[in-house]
């Protein structure tokens, strides 16, 4: 069948036309962000006024958030990434705190959706396009949207799940032949593969995980080779992921939900992770309102969750978010995870950093986190913490002896000071 007789297929300057004043946009997320229609839209400005873009992470220039384009483009996120930070410092761009799952409800309540911008793939044989690597809160904005501009672009992989619309129900198509953006692993170092060590002692046999993208989730993967069936339950993986697979060590045998499937909301890595997921019917993706809500991640059995922070402090509290009153990144799926895998039968949360930041210069593990910092997640809901020298089980322990178990991790270099502060406050 001829797909481009099914689709209205139109011309960038055409579909952009159809962006009015005042207008709420949403982007498609991190390595699915358009390619093409942004550039338009910033071509176009000049007609466009208050026109606010709702995307969190992504893999691109950020032309629509420059200085130039104030009064035109308004940047609106949940979370941060190194193109926005400058609108959102700068009061170019609005941090609404947010939980990554509970996007598509501020849609619904706070951000009604005007149009919807995203990349997807070419056609099936019955017309579904899929959204690829960036379901998220992509595909629930097009479903809430009136207008959605649809990049179709053949390099974006198949995924199946609940991931796809009719080509027919997209508003506008245009063509993107732009390869899609990769993100390469991380640079990993004796430091990330202690902390991964660490973090593979506490992971089990049959357990499913929830891994970020970064050094530490890397080395934590390849600390893994020695388990059997593990499963993965998470709002991305990257390509630890694809070899473990390969290597079957992650089979999904034990999941309690989902058997077999690799669940996922959105992907970002490696040209070899979009191949691996492309068609591939053990992966599944699915909306983030489903993949990263607490209550479903704790129908896996033995959910293992683990993440990264910017510093704890002796009672628990976690920031992963802020360096003092500078917004860094956000809230993301953290806490869904935390929570969800505390929930579980089995389940275990890990907060992994490295003991100190600034080249040495500054400890993670604090006597208070910093003026103005966010607690990402609150001491009451933090399990375990994994630095490189060692592991800090707070969960279960009086603040006394979480502030003990804390400096017993903390670096060296920092840890009379911490015992300072500890004297101080607990009087011996």
């Amino acid at each position: 069948m001829d797909w481009k007789k099914e689709g209205n297929f139109v011309t960038v300057e055409e579909a952009v036309k159809a962006i009015k004043d005042n207008d709420n946009i949403v982007f498609g997320h991190a390595a699915g962000v358009p390619g093409v229609v942004p550039l338009e839209m910033v071509k176009q400005m000049d007609r466009l006024h208050n026109v606010k873009i709702f995307h969190m992470f992504t893999i691109n220039n950020g032309e629509y958030l420059t200085p130039e384009t104030e009064g035109h483009f308004r940047h609106v996120t949940n979370f941060v990434g190194g193109n926005s930070r400058a609108a959102v410092a700068e009061d170019r761009g609005d941090f609404y705190p947010l939980h990554f799952s509970d996007v598509p409800s501020f849609f619904d309540r706070y951000f009604p959706v005007d149009v919807t911008v995203a990349q997807v793939s070419l056609p099936d044989e019955n017309g579904n396009c899929s959204f690829g690597i960036s379901c998220d809160y992509t595909l629930p904005a097009a479903r809430r949207s009136k207008i959605i501009i649809a990049e179709m672009n053949e390099n974006m992989p198949y995924i199946p799940g609940d991931n796809s619309m009719h080509i027919s129900q997209f508003t506008y198509i245009v063509e993107n032949h732009n390869p899609i953006a990769v993100l390469p692993p991380a640079k990993i170092t004796d430091i990330e593969k202690q902390i991964g060590h660490f973090c593979s002692t506490l992971i089990k046999d049959g357990d499913t995980l929830q891994l970020g993208i970064g050094a530490i989730p890397d080395a934590v993967l390849m600390s893994l080779d020695d388990k059997h069936d593990l499963g993965i339950h998470t709002e991305m993986f990257s390509s630890g992921v694809v070899d473990l697979a390969k290597k079957g060590v992650i089979t999904g045998a034990k999941k309690t939900l989902l058997p077999g499937k690799m669940v996922a909301t959105f992907l970002m890595g490696t040209k070899e992770l979009y191949e691996f997921a492309n068609n591939n019917p053990n992966v599944e993706m699915r909306t983030v309102d489903w993949v990263n809500d607490p209550r479903v991640i704790a129908q896996n059995d033995n959910m293992v969750s683990i993440n990264s922070c910017i510093e704890v402090d002796l009672t628990g509290q976690v920031n992963s978010e802020t360096i003092g009153l500078k917004q860094f990144s956000g809230t993301g799926g953290q806490f869904d995870y935390v929570k969800g895998a505390s929930w579980s039968k089995g389940g275990r949360s890990i907060m992994a950093m490295p003991s100190t930041a600034a080249h040495g210069k500054a400890s993670r593990i604090v006597p208070f986190l910093s003026q103005g910092a966010a607690v990402t997640t609150p001491r009451d809901d933090v399990d375990y913490v994994v630095t490189e020298y060692g592991i800090a089980h707070l969960k279960g322990a009086c603040l006394k002896e979480r502030a003990k178990r804390l400096i017993a991790i903390a670096h060296p270099d920092f840890r009379p000071m911490l015992e300072e502060e500890y004297k101080k406050r607990f009087k011996n």
